[in-house]
């Protein structure tokens, strides 16, 4: 028996696998939280929780995790409206949620240890660390950072190390680390970090090319103050709507990528990404969001929203600024109110209809079409539009 306790974040992966036998020999008793946040099927689930107690965890508890990360992040997520650096959809977010779960299990043991398997070259350690650092003084151990400063081939001496006590390794964790969860999934490792076309073996959810389905596919989404509560008029908790929306949207391929990036610590990173579901959501929230917007929130509102995924991105998902920027987001929604039609034929989605009381329609008058005012207003607008250019051409001619 031992006094010392300590809180593994585990997903039943490579590195937290490594984890629980690492520090078993050091003198801990290990006890696993799988913060289920979508992405795995009950099969997935008992593997998980059959894996912990097989390496040799003294408990194991899953928490649900959908409806935290929905409220959490999807919804300010959408209303931003933005990935990271234009493309990743921050599908790493639920690690926030993940620490919570964590720090509420050691609370129960009574234990201020805390655990995970982020390694010394990635984003996630930034993430864990500043998320337990946020909730006060607790000891954090990261064992896969620890052995990196012996070993340069990290993920050949966990799967070596893990053999050798007799646990059998996943043939798919020795060339990727994958990862799953509501938003959406990623992959890295092997060919994909060698900067190379990633192989057949490099594909989750959304289907090849060959296997899309011959009809397009067509749904309703309906917004309430930028938040999406209905698919196809039926009205559902947020989490059980983008499951759906990934279901759907995977069978077309519609929002895989492969992505490179700029990481906290400076490094560049390169991954597969797969969210169908949020490429639906925030395809649908765009559209409507232009429609009932005016010109000046549109053009101003993507300044505030990089900033919330700068924050979440690099591990400051609890600095007040976020709050801050949120507190506008959430303002900027008042009127984002309506239904959007999403149609995909494969790989990409566009939203073909938006229905919304509050469409910003001139009631005399249609872009290039007609217009309610005359030609005098129209030339008498643009004299006085541009005057400050034509005053600089006027005074400073060329030539």
């Amino acid at each position: 028996m031992t006094d010392k306790h300590i809180v593994l974040a585990f997903s039943g992966g490579l590195d937290t696998s490594f984890c629980i036998p690492w520090l078993k020999e050091r003198g801990w008793a290990v006890h696993t939280v799988f913060a289920d946040t979508g992405g795995v099927d009950a099969e997935e689930r008992a593997y998980i929780e059959a894996r912990a107690a097989e390496l040799g965890a003294a408990s194991h508890v899953t928490v649900e995790g959908g409806p935290a990360i929905w409220d959490g992040f999807v919804k300010p997520f959408v209303m931003a409206g933005e990935g990271y650096q234009g493309q990743y959809p921050l599908l790493v977010s639920d690690r926030y949620l993940i620490v919570d779960a964590a720090l509420k299990r050691a609370a129960e043991i009574g234990t201020r240890a805390i655990a995970h398997g982020c390694t010394g070259m990635g984003n996630d350690q930034v993430r864990f660390d500043l998320a337990v650092k946020a909730a006060g003084d607790y000891q954090i151990v990261a064992p896969i950072r620890e052995i990196q400063k012996e070993h340069t081939q990290t993920r050949a001496y966990e799967q070596a190390y893990l053999e050798e006590r007799g646990f059998e390794v996943r043939a798919k964790q020795k060339s990727y680390t994958i990862n799953e969860n509501l938003l959406g999934l990623t992959m890295s490792g092997g060919e994909i970090d060698r900067w190379e076309a990633p192989g057949e073996g490099a594909r989750g959810w959304c289907a090849p090319r060959a296997e899309w389905p011959a009809q397009p596919l067509r749904v309703a989404l309906t917004f309430r103050q930028g938040e999406a509560v209905a698919l196809d008029g039926v009205v559902m908790p947020g989490a059980e709507l983008l499951a759906k929306l990934n279901g759907l949207f995977a069978k077309y391929g519609v929002g895989r990528g492969l992505y490179t990036g700029d990481t906290t610590i400076g490094l560049k990173g390169r991954i597969i990404f797969e969210a169908p579901g949020l490429a639906a959501l925030l395809t649908a929230h765009r559209a409507l969001e232009e429609a009932v917007l005016t010109k000046h929130q549109n053009r101003f509102k993507p300044e505030v929203a990089r900033k919330w995924v700068e924050l979440v991105y690099e591990g400051f998902y609890n600095d007040p600024l976020k709050a801050d920027l949120e507190a506008f987001l959430a303002s900027s929604q008042s009127c984002v109110n309506g239904e959007v039609v999403l149609e995909t034929q494969g790989a990409r989605v566009d939203a073909v209809a938006v229905r919304s009381p509050h469409i910003l329609n001139a009631k005399g008058a249609t872009y290039a079409q007609s217009a309610d005012w005359g030609v005098a207003e129209a030339e008498g607008f643009i004299r006085l539009y541009g005057m400050s250019s034509t005053l600089w051409a006027e005074i400073n001619p060329k030539g």
